[in-house]
């Protein structure tokens, strides 16, 4: 009988270790999972300070303007905004060979703003003023080679002749490119006035949407100026971002003053991968 008791006694211990083992088990699964849960969800949400911003490496962007041969009406200096179709095919491959990859602007705003990582050797190339040869020539030449780009749109231009209608631009953010803001009739930032705000930023943007059906949020400054006193307000109506030219940035409002070059039409391909190289550092 003692011998059975003894038994009996030891069975129980034994039952209750398992049963102890299995609750620790659970308990450190639950524990580890709680943690993975925290380490998925641990995504940064405290926004990055201007100091912050200015401080981290600059993305390379490309502004292009009429991808056409030169005419003999064309002034030296337009051949800076008008590059030939032969070039910047040659330029486009230029940076495919060289390993560049093409961001959007809300990938450059969270790298900007929350130091979320990007691929190796991003850069954004960018076109101005609705020129239909942004559809007919860049946009093909950019699908070569899986590239996508950002299209600021101005948008008194949107169908008429040698400019883009509704539905190519509406083609361009189906195919995964941006539609952007470049005004309604590029009048310089510097001079707007109050009902320049509705004129040239909000009626534009609302027509936008409509065009693409995705939120319009990034903007780009007629001739590349702008002005520090009105920065914030383009915030307060509903931009997350603004593209400059080659100046300095704003101290105050980094992510309104992001710089862009222009890639000349009588660059050679190793001309802008060395601008880019100097440029942005």
């Amino acid at each position: 009988m003692k011998l059975f008791l003894n038994l009996a006694a030891g069975l129980m211990l034994l039952a209750s270790a398992c049963t102890n083992s299995g609750q620790s088990k659970t308990t450190s699964t639950s524990v580890n999972s709680d943690k993975d849960t925290v380490e998925a969800n641990d995504t940064p949400e405290k926004e990055a300070t201007a100091a912050e911003i200015l401080s981290r490496k600059e993305v390379p962007v490309l502004c292009y303007h009429q991808i056409r041969d030169w005419k003999a009406s064309d002034s030296k200096r337009a051949h800076d905004d008008i590059i030939p179709p032969a070039n910047f095919k040659q330029h486009i491959k230029m940076l495919a060979d060289s390993g560049y990859h093409t961001i959007l602007p809300d990938q450059l705003y969270d790298y900007l703003n929350y130091g979320t990582k990007l691929p190796e050797k991003p850069i954004i190339i960018s076109f101005d003023d609705t020129d239909l040869d942004q559809f007919t020539v860049a946009a093909p030449e950019l699908k070569k080679y899986g590239f996508k780009g950002v299209f600021f749109i101005m948008t008194v231009s949107i169908g008429r002749p040698r400019y883009m209608s509704k539905a190519q631009i509406k083609t361009l953010s189906n195919e995964g490119h941006v539609i952007a803001s470049h005004t309604w009739n590029h009048k310089n930032f510097t001079e707007f006035t109050d009902e320049d705000w509705e004129i040239q930023i909000d009626k534009p943007t609302k027509t936008l949407e409509t065009i693409t059906g995705k939120k319009v949020e990034y903007f780009a400054y007629p001739y590349g100026v702008w002005k520090p006193e009105t920065l914030h307000k383009l915030k307060e109506h509903g931009f997350k971002a603004a593209f400059i030219l080659s100046t300095k940035r704003d101290e105050t409002n980094p992510l309104f003053t992001i710089r862009r070059i222009i890639d000349p039409g009588r660059y050679t391909a190793k001309n802008l991968y060395q601008s880019i190289n100097k440029s942005f550092k």
